[in-house]
């Protein structure tokens, strides 16, 4: 797949911010996204600070910093989502240490992260979005599964 990335470094910061929640609501949260396997995938306006921002401080988790990177890779998050050839695996509950049943995370271009959550049978929520350097926990994990609880009966 030909993921594309987008130059929001060429675009004024006096408008930048906007310009890029405008796409985001026009490329995700008016129209519906369906995954490769017919999953469709809800996206809201209020998860562009999760996505988009990052934080100066690890620790705090503050999402102070809008990222060039992370608005640079925007559409690769629909593009996760079409391609086939992604990698899917279990996605891992941090508090419980445990591999979620309804979390999906997809990796593409060998750290790009797309992580979505079943709300019902061929119903997503989009989690969340980044690169990670430090994959091999991701590719560790269980594949994922498709189960009658999101995929029905075939």
């Amino acid at each position: 797949m030909a993921y594309k990335k987008l130059k929001p470094h060429l675009i004024d910061e006096a408008v930048r911010e906007a310009e890029m929640r405008k796409l985001w609501h026009d490329e995700y949260c008016v129209t519906e996204i369906e995954t490769f396997d017919s999953v469709k995938v809800k996206f809201y306006d209020d998860m562009f600070d999760h996505c988009f921002y990052e934080s100066a401080n690890r620790v705090e988790k503050d999402k102070s910093i809008l990222s060039l990177n992370r608005l640079e890779k925007m559409l690769w998050i629909k593009e996760t989502l079409l391609d086939g050839e992604a990698i899917l695996k279990k996605g891992w509950d941090n508090y419980k240490k445990t591999h979620y049943t309804n979390r999906r995370v997809a990796v593409v271009k060998g750290n790009y992260v797309v992580i979505i959550r079943f709300t019902g049978v061929l119903k997503a929520k989009l989690i969340t979005a980044y690169e990670k350097n430090d994959i091999e926990n991701i590719l560790e994990s269980p594949d994922f599964e498709r189960t009658e609880e999101f995929f029905g009966k075939n």
